[in-house]
């Protein structure tokens, strides 16, 4: 018997990440904000009210998709390890990748392209992690003596995540469709630790 609860929850599983799978299709297709459940339905091969079984509004796909997204993003900055200086262009070069390989998902978690949804704190936890991984990337390179102790303080932080956000801005808006080797501004990413050790150089 307490096998068919597991079947059911397996089966809720599978059918939610097939919708969010339809949802991002629809997402490329019509724009971020443009997100239709009727569409998503349709493609499923059910009935709008079936949706709401799953997921119980719009937001609540997006909110799905944010976590989806940002846990996908902070595997990546955490995967190639070090520390310091390099810790940090490496993560910012895997962060960046998974960007240009994932650009529907990217929009939603750094663009804020749909009007009035706000992640829940369970979706959000994912890019706080990103964000405490890079602190303490700044601080390792701040006590190896490659940054001014200034780069680990909220505003040397605010510009570390700046920089890259402005690189993968530009790519996007001007180059979506070439890879990361090719791409005009993602070629500069390399260069990133260097301008922030130019600003916060050491004491």
């Amino acid at each position: 018997m307490t096998d068919i609860p597991d079947r059911r929850a397996r089966r809720r599983a599978e059918t939610q990440a097939e919708i969010l799978g339809i949802a991002l299709d629809v997402m490329a297709e019509e724009g971020v904000a443009g997100l239709s459940l009727a569409t998503v339905a349709r493609r499923l091969g059910v009935r709008p009210p079936s949706l709401y079984k799953y997921f119980p509004s719009r937001h609540a796909v997006y909110d799905a998709l944010f976590r989806q997204g940002q846990e996908g993003y902070l595997a990546a900055v955490r995967g190639p390890g070090g520390q310091g200086l390099a810790g940090v262009g490496a993560a910012l070069e895997a962060g960046a990748r998974w960007i240009m390989d994932n650009q529907v998902l990217a929009q939603l978690l750094f663009w804020r392209p749909v009007p009035g949804f706000t992640p829940s704190p369970e979706a959000y936890a994912p890019a706080q992690a990103v964000h405490e991984h890079f602190r303490t990337l700044i601080e390792q390179a701040v006590e190896r003596g490659e940054l001014h102790p200034d780069a680990a303080g909220p505003e040397g932080l605010d510009l570390a995540s700046s920089l890259i956000a402005g690189v993968v801005s530009q790519q996007l808006a001007n180059q979506p469709g070439v890879t990361y080797e090719q791409g005009r501004f993602t070629r500069l990413v390399s260069r990133l630790p260097d301008v922030l050790a130019a600003v916060y150089p050491p004491p």
